[in-house]
């Protein structure tokens, strides 16, 4: 079934946002409001009651909240519908619901994911979740229609602004397409890579994200021993803030209506100063 969204419906999520896992507080959230970063994008959220959403918008104003995404194995979609129409009836246009099929190797039940992807939107539609207020994570050109088709945005992670602009070419101008995009703010290349290796290594175990790479031109080359310096560097932006504003301008003038920062550092390391550079060299708030 496809629907077109009038584009009066649909939720503004600023230029800019950040994406955390969904055990982020809520004055962090907070801060990121009075920042001037639009969306926080939840990671990995595990509560198809969706409490961790309805806490954080709770603590903020104009923040929208993304869940990037919530898995439909482990969330039974119906659950999800009557959490969605709570959250959204106490803040309305303030909350995104972002579905995905996850990747084959945490998931026993990952059979036929875009069958279980429409079969999970018929769920959402049936328990009255608008198509102007859900978002679906995507990468290959099927599943990208998929998002245009049936949701407001397309929300691709662990991409290029080569990605980036052949998503928007799928999608056509109507769907939002809100990419995510790692960042270290490191400018030695050794320290920079010790923070962002463990993240970039984990995701090239996992069969999904190495095939779009593929597609993206990359081979076995860029995927031995952690992840080539050529991978790196096209996947991770490093260096001062001002670097990774180019980066977030790369995306967005390859088609980008939203870029999701997620913010890599040590566990020991307080991310705020990161985020308030990051939104000084972006002209959040401004």
């Amino acid at each position: 079934m496809d629907e077109t969204v009038d584009e009066t419906d649909k939720i503004d999520l600023g230029a800019v946002g950040v994406w955390r896992h969904a055990d982020t507080e809520p004055e962090l959230a907070a801060e990121l409001e009075r920042l001037g970063y639009g969306t926080l994008w939840l990671g990995n959220v595990t509560d198809p009651d969706l409490a961790v959403v309805e806490r954080l918008l709770d603590a903020t104003e104009t923040l929208v909240l993304a869940t990037g995404i919530v898995n439909i194995w482990s969330n039974p979609a119906d659950r999800v519908a009557r959490a969605y129409r709570r959250v959204a009836d106490r803040h309305p246009d303030r909350f995104l619901l972002g579905i995905g099929a996850g990747h084959p190797e945490a998931t026993k039940e990952f059979v036929r994911p875009y069958q279980a992807l429409n079969d999970y939107l018929d769920v959402l539609d049936a328990g009255g979740v608008p198509v102007a207020r859900r978002a679906l994570a995507a990468l290959g050109p099927r599943v990208l229609r998929l998002a245009g088709d049936r949701t407001a945005a397309a929300h691709p992670y662990l991409v290029t602004p080569d990605h980036t602009r052949q998503a928007r070419e799928i999608l056509g101008t109507g769907p939002v397409l809100a990419p995510e995009q790692k960042v270290v703010l490191e400018t030695d290349r050794a320290r920079a890579r010790a923070i962002g290796d463990a993240t970039l290594g984990f995701y090239l175990n996992l069969t999904n994200y190495v095939g779009n790479l593929r597609r993206l031109g990359f081979d076995d080359a860029d995927f031995a021993d952690g992840g080539s310096d050529r991978l790196f560097d096209a996947l991770i932006l490093h260096g001062e803030a001002a670097r990774v504003a180019e980066g977030v301008r790369a995306h967005q003038q390859a088609g980008a209506d939203h870029v999701a920062l997620q913010l890599l550092h040590p566990a020991d390391v307080d991310p705020l100063p990161g985020y308030r550079a990051l939104a000084e060299a972006l002209g959040l708030g401004s």
